[in-house]
């Protein structure tokens, strides 16, 4: 049973599914309140600016760094808001554990090059390359198939530039921790007698 009989074609498709949403939401959230040297070694923040309102916007997916280079694999494609923002200005800035760098995103169609990626990748999670392919039909494994599918890949690498990008994504939820502190339900003592 594949991946994708298991959980479903769905999961990989866009939705208004308020829940989904939130999960997809949820870990900005984190990021805001701190968490980000945690979550950066498996996750990017990537801030990318409005194609329409000029605005930053921000989005959280797992990356694959090799060097100074950052590939990222967008799952719904020419779907994705983030991905069409990139397509409209390349110009981005992305956060991980290390901190904040100014990226120019280019999509990755040469096979070798894909290849390499998926290589990389799938020592790093197998489990989500091997849903991704099966979404897209092909075997990662067949750089021949690969290449005669690559058109429907969307990946993504990001290389340093020294040229202007979006403000990144603030820790401005920090202030919660001592609220969350001060909330938690405290212990009753039991007295000795």
């Amino acid at each position: 049973m594949t991946l994708l009989e298991k959980f479903g074609h769905d999961f990989m498709t866009p939705s208004d599914n308020r829940w989904r949403k939130l999960a997809f939401k949820t870990p900005l959230v984190l990021w805001r309140m701190g968490l980000g040297p945690l979550m950066g070694h498996i996750f990017v923040v990537i801030t990318t600016k409005g194609r329409k309102s000029g605005e930053a916007r921000h989005f959280m997916t797992e990356y694959y760094r090799e060097g100074d280079k950052l590939y990222v694999v967008c799952a719904y494609g020419e779907k994705a808001q983030w991905y069409k923002n990139l397509m409209a200005d390349p110009y981005a800035t992305i956060q991980t554990w290390k901190g904040p760098e100014r990226m120019k995103a280019t999509r990755v169609t040469d096979t070798d090059e894909i290849m390499h990626m998926i290589a990389g990748f799938w020592k790093r999670d197998p489990v989500t390359v091997k849903w991704y392919f099966e979404a897209k039909g092909i075997d990662p494994t067949n750089p021949e198939d690969v290449a005669a599918k690559k058109d429907s890949l969307h990946i993504l690498r990001f290389d340093p530039t020294d040229a202007p990008t979006p403000m990144p994504l603030t820790v401005d939820l920090a202030w919660i921790w001592p609220v969350l502190l001060l909330l938690r339900p405290r212990r009753r003592r039991e007295k000795r007698r």
